[in-house]
């Protein structure tokens, strides 16, 4: 045993003083390149005495990245994500000169900007050095892996956390967002994803689920998640018993629509036993949050969504890494865009301005945190995690669900997928790895580009009400743009999007190929007979337009050259709606029983043959609404868990089939009660499925707190 401790520590000098050795080089090769940058006194010094002072340098700048390195980022929590992560390099920099001071004789010198990249170029080389000794040595990896591990759960227990029978498997369930049925297969049948190609070869099997009319992730996630979306018509909708428009990625929305779930089902969510929520715009129940949207308007302690920020930048190679990989990936759409203006590829969308900035915060700084995340939760042996990785859908939403934008982030996601199987051999629990999506995208160009007016111009025309002559254009609803908004602490909506001034104006608000027109001054639903003595031109522009598919008025849907089909009439909608899909009828029957369903529900045309619809937001890959890939996600589960059964229809099914997986993992979950005083936990211990969910009300934008990144 004695013999056994020696080697482990032997071996583990021998790790240090390679990557020390590494490093030395690496500051040797460096000042050799960079004008500003020395190693030597003045007068000059032997080969010998700057080798000494690299190596000097290199240990200096190694000690305090592991020693202050994790201060610094503690102290700078409070610090918006994105500036943090821009802050990386300065940071590191500044570890540089401070540990070229302390080189005897002021033999090391480097300008402050020189600084950066020599940091930057050091850590790197550590991290690639650490990371392919630990490799090469698999024995050494594993305890790495499981000292871990233990030092997690001796915290927990100290804590008083509750814990799980580690005995019984865990379930990560991670959710490719927007990755449709038919884009998975295809990526595994073509190479772009070897993992996942190999998990359903081997031990995984697949099959396609419906969404509801509202095929966004908002209503997919809350379904999934807290088992219940009723009542969530689109991604965003104006409520007029409150008088404010819901955005399923504000905050303050996404807070109160998981305050509803919990009350209408009576329980906390899919991950209230021992369970992670990683990424996502709700909680799940979950006591481990990560850049968790609904819990990030909260102030103080009660907060902890920032925490995978600090597990994730202590570590100033990773930091390094992901700044560096964030430049890139920043750098690969300015190339990608050009390419496509140059080559005139339509359907196209505007990609300028800080959108670069966006998809890279998306596509890097989000993935790695989420992983990173996900495998701290499998080295502390967690029952149940959930994540969401939002790559794929921003950058289908400018670059169109298939192509080469596209394959490359599937082919970055399949490599965080290999990473987190090879954390899950060495962990302290066996794990089960389902793989899932909330929607699908649909291709087409957006309906300002084919028809020279946004849906709101229409509306206003069918109204009779003055339209611009320029026609704005209707931003995109994509969650990266709100997640880089959150992060610089700045309002996800503009004040009259939020509170829409009072009139009889329509409010007119997009999601995907779905529109939503309602009519403030009308209390409650309009019915048709109102709607056509007010505006008796309104329905039928919308409804003979040839970018409008069909619409719901009133318990009625209408379609073009006067089509129309009652939904409490059997077979009539059915009929009228075939060409958008199997269920679509049913999936329009359920809206229409909502509370807050829009006085018009607006679906865009929809061509079977090539699968387009035409989104009323400035976006050539969409989801929203009915028709093509975006209403078909994807569900992959080891075979070691039971067959979900017969077609799934709507989040709310995939949530059943989930927990009933959870239960035959480890039990029955178990929902957390009343709190004292009466306030709801995790769910009301009375009347637990109401008929009709409550109303509830929206915190007023000025109480919102300052937003967090998901």
């Amino acid at each position: 045993m004695v013999r056994g401790r020696w080697r482990t520590a032997g071996g583990a000098l021998i790790r240090v003083v390679l990557v020390w050795a590494a490093s030395t080089l690496t500051m040797l090769a460096l000042a050799g390149i960079l004008p500003d940058f020395r190693l030597q006194s003045g007068d000059g010094d032997s080969i010998t005495q700057i080798g000494l002072t690299a190596a000097w340098g290199a240990g200096a700048f190694g000690l305090l990245s592991a020693l202050v390195w994790p201060v610094l980022v503690r102290a700078l929590l409070l610090v918006p994500a994105l500036v943090l992560g821009l802050l990386v390099f300065f940071l590191n920099g500044s570890l540089l000169l401070i540990a070229l001071s302390l080189i005897p004789a002021g033999r090391g010198e480097v300008a402050p900007e020189t600084a950066v990249v020599v940091a930057a170029a050091m850590s790197a080389v550590a991290s690639a050095t650490s990371t392919a000794l630990a490799v090469r040595d698999d024995e050494a990896y594993r305890r790495r892996l499981y000292r871990l591990a233990d030092r997690r759960r001796r915290r927990q227990m100290r804590a008083g956390a509750a814990g799980a029978n580690e005995s019984v498997p865990g379930l990560v369930f991670l959710q490719l967002d927007g990755v449709g049925y038919e884009v998975l297969r295809h990526a595994c049948r073509s190479g772009l994803m070897p993992t996942a190609a190999g998990w359903l070869d081997r031990s995984h099997r697949i099959t396609s689920w419906r969404t509801d009319w509202s095929s966004q992730t908002g209503a997919s996630q809350l379904g999934i998640l807290h088992g219940s979306n009723f009542d969530v018509p689109a991604f965003r909708w104006y409520e007029k018993d409150t008088g404010e428009v819901v955005v399923c990625n504000r905050p303050t929305s996404a807070a109160e629509l998981q305050r509803r779930a919990i009350e209408r089902t009576g329980d906390g969510g899919l991950l209230t036993l021992d369970g992670a929520s990683r990424g996502n715009l709700f909680s799940g129940g979950a006591d481990q949050l990560a850049l968790v949207l609904s819990v990030s308007a909260r102030r103080g302690r009660a907060n902890r969504s920032r925490a995978g920020y600090f597990a994730y930048f202590s570590d100033p190679a990773n930091a390094v890494r992901t700044a560096l990989s964030f430049v890139a990936d920043a750098g690969r759409e300015v190339g990608q865009s050009l390419r496509a203006r140059i080559r005139g590829d339509r359907p196209r969308v505007a990609r300028g301005g800080l959108y670069p900035l966006i998809r890279a915060f998306a596509t890097v700084v989000e993935r790695d945190v989420v992983v990173a995340a996900v495998i701290g939760d499998m080295l502390a042996g967690r029952a149940a995690v959930y994540a969401d990785l939002v790559a794929y859908d921003e950058v289908a939403h400018h670059s169109g669900p298939r192509g080469r934008d596209t394959d490359q982030v599937l082919e970055r996601l399949d490599r965080s997928l290999a990473l987190i199987a090879r954390v899950a051999e060495h962990a302290p629990r066996d794990y089960r790895i389902v793989l899932l999506s909330d929607h699908g995208q649909s291709p087409g160009e957006t309906f300002l580009s084919r028809y020279g007016l946004t849906l709101k111009d229409l509306v206003r025309a069918g109204c009779g009400l003055p339209v611009s002559r320029r026609a704005g254009r209707t931003h995109s609803g994509a969650e990266a743009r709100t997640a880089v908004l959150a992060a610089l602490h700045r309002p996800v909506e503009e004040d009259e999007e939020a509170h829409p001034g009072p009139g009889s104006d329509p409010v007119v608000l997009a999601s995907g190929n779905l529109g939503l027109v309602s009519f403030p001054d009308v209390p409650g639903r309009a019915s048709r007979e109102r709607i056509e003595r007010a505006h008796p031109a309104l329905l039928a522009t919308l409804a003979n337009h040839p970018g409008v598919g069909f619409l719901l008025v009133d318990g009625v849907v209408l379609g073009p050259d006067g089509a129309q089909a009652r939904l409490d009439v059997p077979g009539e909608a059915e009929e009228l709606l075939a060409p958008f899909g199997p269920g679509a009828a049913e999936a329009v029957r359920r809206t229409d029983a909502f509370p807050h369903v829009a006085d018009i529900m607006v679906n865009s045309a929809y061509d079977p043959a090539t699968g387009a619809v035409h989104a009323f937001e400035e976006q050539i890959g969409s989801h929203g609404g009915l028709g093509g890939e975006q209403g078909h996600p994807f569900l992959m589960w080891p075979t070691e868990l039971s067959d979900p059964g017969a077609e799934l229809v709507g989040a709310e099914a995939v949530h059943g089939v989930l927990r009933r997986w959870l239960r035959e993992a480890d039990g029955p979950q178990v929902p957390v009660g009343l709190r004292p005083g009466g306030r709801a936990g995790h769910g009301p211990e009375e009347n637990p499925r109401p008929e009709r969910a409550p109303g509830g009300s929206f915190p007023s934008v000025e109480r919102s707190l300052r937003d967090e990144t998901r």
